[in-house]
């Protein structure tokens, strides 16, 4: 492939997750006007759109887990989580090890729905995890920063309550939060990444180029971000939260996954010790969530001891 096409090809998929619809153009004409009119304003909404989920949370309010499960709101930083359990297995299972649940940008916890109904079965106690600014969680932007700030909060009160914390498993950018967390430091046995991205620093590139913004606005964005976060966007790379994931690890990607490139699972791989990958075809970013080999092989790694990894 050329560096032309490549270009084009890693442009495509924020573009087409961005769309064509008439909000969409609308906030791309404000963005353009104000970096242009008045570019410290225009980098402060450029700032706040990309921390606005898209799609909007109102949209899934009807999607929430259902009555099989029960959820509790903690308060977390500016905003909420939600933390659902199967309320089947508030009695029954107390002792069973726990796999935490991650939805991805723009998500919510159902997503993780049958994921957690197959682990379940096998024996496991699957608590998902609604992130700030989504489902029916408080706030109204976040970012992957917070993202894996809530993780390892979430983790980290679930062990002191005495939990066995088996694993986390993560969808897209819960992934790639949830990979930077664990390089950190996660009370966990074992993570699973589903679909992740390589580098939110990229993402700010496709960004920009979705709703027309320039490199200074581009690059203006991406100090703010990691000067009110505490953080460096590079951090967030498999360059340098891989080699400091020492849990064993899960990746499964498909290879015609049009948001996230396939070669992103490749670099986690390369960077976490012993990592395995598990390449799909077919099935895009989001059906993976839900077919029954995905759903098979992460069971099977997660129940497996961990002397056999």
């Amino acid at each position: 492939m050329t560096s032309t096409s490549a270009s084009a090809t890693s442009k495509a998929a924020p573009v087409n997750y961005y769309g064509a619809s008439r909000l969409m153009r609308t906030l791309r004409f404000a963005l353009g006007a104000s970096q242009r009119l008045w570019p410290a304003f225009g980098v402060r909404a450029a700032y706040r759109v990309f921390g606005t989920p898209l799609p909007p949370k109102w949209l899934y309010r009807g999607q929430h887990p259902g009555a099989d499960w029960r959820r509790e709101a903690w308060s977390f930083e500016d905003a909420s989580l939600g933390i659902y359990h199967l309320a089947s297995q508030d009695s029954a299972a107390e002792s069973a090890p726990v796999v935490l649940l991650v939805h991805g940008w723009g998500g919510h916890a159902g997503q993780m729905l049958p994921l957690a109904q197959a682990l379940a079965t096998a024996g496991l106690r699957p608590v998902l995890l609604e992130l700030p600014a989504h489902g029916r969680s408080a706030g109204t932007a976040t970012n992957g920063a917070q993202f894996a700030r809530a993780i390892d909060y979430v983790t980290t009160r679930l062990a002191n309550d005495g939990a066995a914390l088996r694993a986390v498993v993560a969808h897209s950018l819960g992934a790639n939060a949830l990979a930077y967390a664990a390089g950190r430091g996660l009370p966990a046995q074992r993570i699973v990444l589903l679909a992740p991205p390589a580098s939110p620093r990229e993402y700010t590139r496709y960004f920009a180029h979705a709703f027309g913004l320039s490199e200074p606005t581009r690059a203006a964005m991406q100090r703010m971000f990691e000067a009110r976060e505490g953080v460096v966007m590079q951090q967030f790379e498999p360059a340098f939260a891989g080699p400091r994931i020492v849990q064993p690890t899960l990746i499964v990607h498909d290879r015609d996954d049009r948001v996230n490139r396939f070669a992103d699972a490749e670099a986690y791989r390369d960077t976490i010790a012993g990592a395995r990958l598990v390449a799909t075809q077919g099935w895009g970013h989001r059906r993976i969530l839900k077919e029954q080999d995905v759903l098979a092989q992460v069971t099977q790694f997660l129940v497996q001891p961990l002397s056999v990894m």
